[in-house]
Formats: C-alpha cells, sequence, structure tokens
C-alpha cells in the first residue's frame, strides 16, 4: 500500500502510486490517488463489481468525474460515475459507468483501475491522517528517543497496526524484521509529519510479541 472512515489514530486508505522510469511505459502516477479497481461484471445491464482502495464511501457512491486506466495503457481517461452501491458482505461497490449499457462492455472493463487526483483528498479531522502521508516515517520510543525503525505499512484491524520495520541499531538480531504496534493514542502518542516522525510508548514486551 503506497495505501478512509478516518478515525482517532488510524490511517485513512487511499493509495498513493510511483512514478515512472523515463522513456518507460509504466504511467506517471505521482499525482494521482488509487481508489478501487474493477473485478468483474455485475448481472447483465453494464453495471461493474469494484474493490475498494478507499475508507471513503463518497468515492463510489457520487455521481461525478473518476479517471480510469486499462491494463496495459500509460494514460488515464476521465469516466463519469452515475451511481453506485455499497455490498457489504463482499466489500465492494457495485456501479454504474455512463457508457457502460450490457455485460460485453462491462467485461471489457475488468481490471481497470479507478483514480482521482491527489488534489482531491478529503479533508481530515484533528488526530486523522491520510495513509500515504505516513508511509516511510521514522519511528522513535518517546522516553528516550532511540530509533526504533521505520514506518512501512498500515494494516486494518480493530484498531489499524503499523508495521514497523526494525533499525538494526535498536535491534541488531532482527534488523530488517517487522513489529505491529496498535495505532491508538495510549501507544502513539504523537504523529508528527512535519518532522516525519511517530512517537511511540509501548507497554513491555509488544515490540517482541512478533519473535
Amino acid at each position: 500500500m503506497n495505501h478512509e472512515d478516518a478515525k482517532k489514530k488510524q490511517g485513512s486508505r487511499e493509495s498513493g502510486v510511483g512514478g515512472k522510469v523515463k522513456n518507460s511505459p509504466v504511467p506517471n502516477l505521482d499525482d494521482w490517488l488509487e481508489i478501487g479497481k474493477i473485478v468483474a461484471p455485475q448481472g447483465l445491464n453494464g453495471e461493474l463489481r469494484v474493490y475498494p482502495d478507499t475508507d471513503f464511501p463518497e468515492r463510489f457512491e457520487e455521481p461525478g468525474r473518476r479517471w480510469l486506466l486499462r491494463p496495459g495503457e500509460t494514460e488515464l481517461q476521465p469516466v463519469e460515475l452515475l451511481n453506485g452501491r455499497y455490498i457489504e458482505s463482499k466489500n465492494l461497490y457495485v456501479i454504474r459507468l455512463k457508457g457502460v449499457s450490457d455485460r460485453s462492455q462491462a467485461e471489457s472493463m475488468r481490471d481497470c483501475r479507478f483514480f482521482v487526483p491527489i488534489s482531491d483528498r478529503p479533508k481530515l479531522a484533528a488526530g486523522e491522517f491520510h495513509v500515504i502521508d505516513l508511509l516511510g516515517l521514522q519511528v522513535f520510543m518517546q522516553s528516550s528517543g532511540e530509533l526504533v525503525g521505520t514506518l512501512v505499512d498500515i494494516l486494518p484491524s480493530g484498531h489499524d497496526l503499523l508495521e514497523v520495520k526494525l533499525d538494526s541499531a535498536f535491534a541488531e538480531d532482527k534488523a530488517g524484521k517487522t513489529v505491529l504496534i496498535p495505532f491508538v493514542m495510549e501507544i502513539v502518542p504523537v504523529v508528527d509529519l512535519e518532522n516525519r516522525r511517530v512517537e511511540i510508548t509501548p507497554p513491555p514486551g509488544l515490540l517482541s510479541i512478533n519473535d
């Protein structure tokens, strides 16, 4: 996840995507956020099943322009979302796009990925964060200032979990391994985006729980 009901001390999910090497056919997506992927047609009338990569339901429920990247292509194309609904039991959206009216058209869009401009990120309340802003932050012990490691991922759970890659100076025998830290105020009291750091106060044994 380079990965939005965003909650206190929890990351909001919406994936930032890396850019391209010059003269490479890989699309340049530095300024875009991936929000989902078409996984299958739904029925016979052109509806599409979309697996979301966002916590903001309006991405697939509110009509308006979205951008689509077809497999193997490098240019995003604008599409018009007409409507959508969430299927909770399957954790996916069923949507309808303008100009897609039968199953054959829908089938041709399998594996297409949806994007929005990075400038279109919803504003969050205090204590809420976009996942893309958290990845790569350095993690420190609040009590000692000791560098623990680098935040490499956020895993959704009852409370989101920070996946932290341990620094060799902190745990020489575990260098490169990761630990999971609950993203709650009691354990992660400080997230300082400006200075690119997180401060933690883990209870005894938490950092060795994955041994």
